[in-house]
């Protein structure tokens, strides 16, 4: 297959399309692939990815590869032998002209489709200024490898931001005989994602596991040129350092979507049923989205839109956009239960639902020493999610009753 512009065919507006590009060639972009070819799309397939490795998996990235010395290539994703599709990789999309329906990439080809599939995920938000040298950020397989080489015992090591991200970077490097500080804006740790009392648990284990936590404090300034010697905080404290780690959040990638016309508001917006959107609201025909990168409305945050960037919605929403683009006519809504889950100082930490659009949490159990946390979240006094620690056996009950509240609301 070329890859010159034309040829796209009569469109997925009109039928099941013929050649499908996939921009994106990372979770969401691989099962969205395996997912149209097991929806019987025997057409062209192309995934395009910026990165010039081949799928791997993200997770294990701040756990199980900053804590070995495995290689890279134990955290690839399986690739179908039969899946048939041409792989751009190392080449990033910089461009998307919906009406002529082409891509360009920045080698300059321009890949023409009649159904496409937005995947790009996000990358590490980054420090607003210079940073010296030893100030990293973990998103992609070569920033793990290069941090990785930074955890040696005795080494101070300073995390930024104490979401599920910092708190497990903090718990590994801790656990490999680093002294770690770890550093949070708020009041707690998650506490917008989950709230105070399941912030304020894992507050605790951190401290329990020797991690300085310092909380209501931000970084005001890195320290050393052109290696990282220390950092300023907020409060006046300076902190002599090794290296330090940015866990600030990730950013969507979808600036090479700007002048497209797209709906964008930090992510791409969609429908329920995945569909791309255009800035008026119209859905543009052929073109669906899934994973980090997407904006959609979810019945659980009372119809407003949201954008989760966890492991289990990048695997399910790739399979329902995929059927989404393969049956047009036929747009059903994504009811897919969010999760997500965290392991960090020997606790699985597991959530269903959407615990940051509660107004009320309630505290099931709370056994520190145990090491055991249950905490339901309620809207206008429904169930909107869940959260447990060392209790992943009674999330199933909560699983089923917010499915059945989706499954009612798609009704």
């Amino acid at each position: 297959m070329s890859g010159a512009a034309g040829g796209a065919g009569t469109g997925a507006a009109g039928g099941e399309p013929r050649r499908v590009v996939v921009v994106g060639a990372s979770l969401a972009g691989l099962r969205a692939a395996e997912a149209l070819r097991a929806g019987g799309f025997g057409g062209e397939l192309t995934l395009v990815g910026a990165e010039p490795h081949p799928p791997y998996d993200r997770p294990p990235l701040s756990k199980q590869q900053l804590a070995s010395e495995d290689p890279a290539g134990s955290t690839d994703l399986p690739v179908p032998a039969g899946l048939g599709a041409e792989w751009l990789l190392g080449t990033p999309a910089v461009a998307l002209d919906p009406d002529g329906r082409t891509v360009k990439l920045a080698d300059g080809q321009e890949l023409g489709w009649d159904g496409l599939v937005i995947a790009t995920g996000s990358s590490a938000r980054g420090w607003h200024g210079p940073v010296p040298a030893g100030v990293h950020t973990l998103r992609g397989r070569d920033d793990a490898l290069a941090l990785r080489a930074e955890l040696r015992p005795g080494r101070r090591l300073l995390v930024v931001g104490a979401g599920f991200l910092g708190g497990e970077i903090a718990a590994t490097a801790r656990s490999r005989g680093l002294e770690v500080t770890l550093v949070e804006a708020a009041e707690q740790p998650l506490a917008r994602a989950v709230g105070a009392e399941a912030g304020g648990y894992l507050a605790e284990l951190h401290r329990a596991s020797g991690i300085e936590l310092r909380t209501g404090v931000t970084v005001t300034a890195f320290r050393g040129d052109p290696g990282l010697t220390g950092a300023v905080l907020s409060d006046g404290t300076e902190l002599p350092l090794d290296a330090a780690v940015l866990a600030l959040g990730a950013v969507p990638n979808t600036g090479w979507l700007e002048g497209s016309g797209l709906a964008l508001d930090g992510e791409v917006g969609c429908d329920a049923a995945l569909r791309v959107l255009r800035a008026d609201g119209s859905v543009l025909p052929g073109v669906v989205a899934a994973g980090d990168v997407v904006r959609w409305p979810h019945p659980l945050a009372g119809g407003a839109r949201v954008a989760l960037g966890h492991w289990t919605n990048a695997v399910e929403q790739a399979a329902a956009a995929a059927h989404t683009l393969l049956r047009p006519g036929e747009p059903e809504p994504f009811t897919g239960v969010p999760s997500f889950w965290s392991d960090l100082h020997g606790v699985k930490v597991r959530s269903v639902g959407l615990p940051a659009f509660a107004d009320e949490a309630r505290v099931v159990e709370h056994d520190l020493p145990g090491r055991r946390l249950e905490v339901s979240y309620h809207r206008a006094g429904a169930l909107v999610g869940a959260l447990t620690v060392n209790r992943v056996g009674r999330l199933a009950g909560y699983r089923r009753e917010l499915q059945e509240v989706l499954l009612g609301a798609a009704g």
